[in-house]
């Protein structure tokens, strides 16, 4: 269990994680401090968590466990004269684009850990990419994994390839939030209502993604097993192809993942 936490951000990632801790009894309301800038904010998240909520970062900044969650481009101001506070914190970061040197560089000889969740970890179906920087112990990093479970899977990767995984699975729930729309979108063009075009579009992403991670099949294969010959599956991939779904989306990736490196 976690004896304190302090989050200096208590915007929607903040709270998602703060929620689940709080749901599955990793950490104790009464041993979280959030530092949050608007006084609305800080009361809707004491009223309904029971945590404490400050308007300075150096209270949170105390606790054994600090989660930075705010915005990468107000980095240095946030944690400015926090790094002589203490020294044998865990400090975990989900600032995107924000690379574990200048992590480090502003609370030196401290073990940081630099992590990318995606917004689905809002309902516990995330994923999260960690990457462990020169101070983390074996014992910090498998704690950091159980932290991060509490929103869905955990991975460990090295921070070089932390911009692409924001890319792809930090930006990918706008990706296919846009499909979804677009199949709705297509659903509703071929004669359906709204209302059932957005709820078959919605469970046939979930559904299929389901019975990917479910068989281990690889998507390739669901997809020779979906397009019987001269049928309407193929018809339809023929037609994604000639407009070019796949490149168009590849592109995509590659271009949040500069966007992310740009950031840092």
């Amino acid at each position: 269990m976690i004896s304190s936490l302090g989050i200096i951000g208590g915007g929607v990632m903040g709270e998602a994680l703060l929620a689940r801790l709080l749901a599955q009894g990793q950490v104790d309301a009464a041993a979280v401090i959030v530092s949050e800038p608007f006084a609305a904010r800080r009361e809707f998240l004491s009223d309904r968590y029971g945590v404490k909520c400050v308007a300075e970062n150096a209270e949170a900044a105390q606790a054994d466990w600090l989660l930075l969650a705010i915005k990468p481009q107000v980095f240095d101001a946030a944690v400015e004269g926090l790094a002589n506070l203490r020294r044998d914190r865990l400090i975990l970061s989900i600032l995107a684009g924000v690379p574990l040197a200048r992590l480090e560089a502003a609370f030196p000889g401290e073990a940081v850990i630099r992590a990318m969740p995606n917004t689905p970890a809002t309902v516990g179906a995330g994923v999260t990419a960690i990457a462990a920087g020169q101070q983390v112990t074996a014992a910090q990093l498998s704690q950091a994994q159980e932290f991060f479970a509490a929103v869905g899977r955990v991975v460990t990767v090295p921070e070089s390839q932390l911009d692409a995984v924001t890319g792809l699975s930090g930006s990918g729930p706008g990706y296919v939030a846009l499909i979804i729309e677009a199949l709705s979108d297509g659903g509703v063009a071929a004669g359906l209502p709204r209302t059932i075009a957005t709820e078959l579009a919605i469970q046939t992403v979930r559904g299929t993604a389901e019975l990917l991670q479910e068989t281990g099949w690889h998507p390739g294969e669901l997809k020779d097993r979906v397009c019987s010959p001269g049928g309407t599956t193929i018809a339809g991939v023929a037609t994604l192809e000639q407009h070019g779904l796949r490149s168009a989306l590849i592109e995509a990736v590659k271009a949040a993942s500069l966007r992310s490196q740009q950031l840092g």
